[in-house]
C-alpha cells in the first residue's frame, strides 16, 4: 500500500479529472467505461455511484479484479490504478455522497432501489506526471533518439 503522502499526491493529480475509466472483465475481454468520481478525498478507496443492475455489477461480481485510468494531457498528467471492486447499497454513503450531478441519473431519488455504489479499493497503480511543455518532450524525444537513449519526460512512479 501506498503512504498517505502517495495517497495525496495521487488524489491531487486525480480529483480535477474526475472522470476515470473502469476496466472490468466481460466474459474473457476487458470493458472499459467513463465512471465519475463522487467523494472529496482518497485514503485508498474511490466511489461511484452504479445502478445495481448495470453489467458492470454484473462483471464485478464474477470477477472483482478492476482497473481505473485517468488521464489529463493538457497537463501531462497519467493514472492508472488497480483493485478490488465491491457493490453496496449501504445508506450513509449514498446520503454522503448524493449530488445534484447523481441526482440527474437516478430521477427517482436516492431512495430508488437501483441506487447502488461502487468501491474500488486500490491495491496498486502507477503515474506519470510530464511536468514540462510539448515543444520540450518532443526535443527530448528527438535527443534520445539522436543518443540512442529513453527519453526523459517527467515523473513516473509505481505504488502499492
Amino acid at each position: 500500500m501506498s503512504s498517505p503522502e502517495h495517497k495525496q499526491k495521487i488524489w491531487k493529480l486525480i480529483k480535477d479529472i474526475k472522470v476515470g475509466m473502469l476496466v472490468t472483465l466481460d466474459g474473457e475481454m476487458p470493458r472499459a467505461r467513463p465512471m465519475h468520481l463522487v467523494q472529496d478525498e482518497y485514503d485508498g478507496t474511490l466511489w461511484f455511484f452504479t445502478p445495481r443492475s448495470a453489467e458492470k455489477t454484473s462483471e464485478t461480481k464474477q470477477d472483482n479484479d478492476v482497473s481505473l485510468t485517468f488521464a489529463d494531457p493538457k497537463n501531462g498528467v497519467y493514472v492508472s490504478m488497480s483493485g478490488t471492486a465491491r457493490l453496496t447499497q449501504d445508506r450513509e454513503l449514498i446520503d454522503k455522497y448524493w449530488n445534484s450531478f447523481v441526482g440527474a441519473w437516478f430521477p427517482n431519488g436516492k431512495e430508488d432501489p437501483e441506487v447502488a455504489m461502487l468501491e474500488v479499493d486500490i491495491q496498486f497503480g502507477e503515474h506519470w506526471l510530464a511536468d514540462e511543455n510539448k515543444l520540450f518532450q518532443l526535443f527530448e524525444i528527438a535527443r534520445a533518439n539522436i543518443k540512442d537513449e529513453t527519453p526523459n519526460l517527467g515523473e513516473n512512479e509505481k505504488f502499492g
